[in-house]
């Protein structure tokens, strides 16, 4: 087979110049581990789902179809699961996502399967908004650049009908640059947010890491060691603003690039243990593989470089080599540039939605490109815990049972707790719980209260016996403020809000708490 016309991808590959290849050049191998984790997190991420299949997505469920639209009515917030309000089509979605991680890890008509995956992933998001979080939208965005790149030559059915390739090379294109640069712009704006005196103390690490904000009984026992938590903010903030500016000015020696890509898995991994954010730290480290340099391959498998990869890290491909990683076969020039020109329209809404997030004073999007951003899912909100609020918060539900009995429904009946439960946002059932309490007050969620309510209230009573039936139930969100530190306008202060209750409140009050409720926004900064 002869090389390519310079109308391919190839010619990309072979023409960028030098620089460039050095920068967003991605090795064939790192996108392979990228593709098998991200695989695998989508199977993990439907098969944990299935926990709460009744209570976040049946019609009956927390979140109705109507209550979804007025939380978000932009003509670009589409799903799948809009088309039909059926328990049997949302279970069919979410075996979709699983089918398509399953798929997409052992490399099975690859770009066709990411794509699938892309799409199942984005309705399920979308089907559960309220308890969605961070790492739900970085996951789509990453499957979405993905779709443009040559994830299945390396380690994959797919390339085994190829036949092994004869090389390795770094690859590079506009879905490349714009994959590498979507990973590290979320530690950079991550890392800018936290600019401020409660990181440069430690005292953001401390609060952050309380049970009653995001931490685990670890978390929270380690942050109250001498030194630790100043040591922790000034290294996360070291590390986020720091290792992505290294990264991308110094891609030599790629040693240094190993060190970095190194550090952000073990940040991802000590997050996992210290903090309740779900699946985040899984598709931080997915993230990170497709970034590593080709020499740890080589030395993790212990291969002899030939004589022309010592020459240079980022040499062309072989031909059979070269053939496997095209977008597409090289037959077709004309798709080949539609992939990437769809790939640099892309990137340009995600640079502009970043751009305009980032600004010393933030300002929105005119609304053509606020809906082109929500059709394609590449929302650039990564503030996470830039401010974290000297304050204690933690939810409960209260519910009143038929014997007389009150039980907090929130953490399977044990009696209720309504100042600091133990174990804090920790003792819920898990991470999608957390999100969705720590949402909930916000006056823009309130849409889902009745719903909520409802939902919780009928499944207790779907699966207890006839005396234990909940007759009332206030679901409630406390915030208690620091006696001192910056930001507390209160100090000391105990507000708590009845965030939604059922059967439902009438005109008169009835349903409320008897203790003093202050109606306003009881959420602090949400990640």
């Amino acid at each position: 087979m002869t090389l390519p016309t310079p109308t391919t991808t190839a010619a990309v590959h072979q023409t960028a110049p030098g620089p460039l290849r050095s920068r967003f050049g991605l090795d064939l191998r790192s996108l392979a581990a990228f593709r098998i984790a991200a695989g695998l997190i989508l199977l993990a991420d439907a098969l944990l789902r299935c926990r709460d299949f009744s209570l976040m997505f049946t019609p009956a469920g927390m979140f109705p179809h109507e209550a979804l639209h007025a939380f978000h009515p932009s003509i670009g917030n589409w799903s799948l699961a809009f088309l039909i309000d059926a328990a049997w089509w949302d279970a069919s979605l979410l075996a979709l996502e699983g089918s398509a991680g399953l798929l997409l890890a052992v490399g099975y008509q690859t770009r066709l399967v990411t794509l699938v995956a892309w799409v199942a992933l984005v309705s399920i998001i979308r089907r559960t908004a309220p308890a969605t979080n961070a790492g739900d939208l970085w996951l789509a965005t990453l499957l979405l650049w993905g779709f443009f790149l040559p994830l299945g030559t390396r380690w994959s059915l797919d390339g085994r009908r190829k036949g092994p390739p004869t090389a390795s090379a770094a690859y590079t294109s506009v879905a490349a640059a714009a994959l590498t640069l979507q990973i590290l712009v979320v530690y950079l704006a991550a890392g800018l947010s936290k600019w401020n005196t409660t990181w440069l103390t430690g005292d953001a690490v401390r609060d952050a890491l309380s049970i009653h904000d995001h931490g685990t009984p670890l978390g929270a026992w380690l942050v109250e060691l001498p030194g630790v938590a100043m040591a922790a903010g000034l290294g996360v903030l070291a590390l986020e603003l720091g290792g992505p500016a290294v990264f991308l000015l110094c891609p030599r020696p790629p040693r240094l690039r190993c060190l970095i890509v190194l550090a952000f898995m073990s940040f991802h991994a000590a997050v996992a243990v210290l903090m309740t954010v779900g699946l985040f730290s899984s598709i931080g480290i997915a993230a990170w593989l497709a970034l590593v340099p080709g020499p740890a391959w080589d030395w993790l498998f212990r291969q002899r470089l030939s004589p022309l990869r010592h020459r240079s890290p980022e040499v062309s491909l072989g031909p059979r080599a070269l053939e496997a990683s095209l977008p597409e076969p090289s037959a077709h020039p004309a798709r080949t540039w539609l992939l990437n020109a769809s790939a640099a329209a892309l990137l340009g809404l995600a640079i502009t939605d970043a751009t305009a997030k980032l600004l010393p004073s933030p300002v929105p999007l005119p609304a053509s490109l606020r809906t082109a951003v929500d059709l394609a899912c590449l929302p650039q909100d990564w503030e996470m815990f830039g401010t974290v609020l000297r304050q204690e918060q933690w939810a409960y539900a209260r519910g009143v049972l038929v014997n007389g009995d009150e039980v907090d429904l929130l953490r399977d009946g044990r009696p209720l707790q309504r100042e600091r439960p133990h174990g804090g946002f920790h003792s819920l059932r898990h991470h999608r719980w957390h999100k969705l309490l720590w949402n909930l007050p916000k006056p823009t969620m309130r849409v889902f209260s009745p719903s909520v309510a409802a939902a919780l209230a009928n499944d207790w009573n779907a699966h207890h016996p006839a005396e234990r039936q909940v007759r009332r139930l206030e679901i409630c969100f406390a915030r208690l403020s620091a006696t001192t530190g910056p930001g507390v306008t209160e100090p000391g202060v105990l507000h708590e809000l009845v965030v939604a209750s059922w059967p439902p409140r009438d005109a008169r009050g009835a349903g409320n708490l008897d203790r003093w409720l202050e109606e306003h926004d009881a959420a602090g900064p949400s990640p």
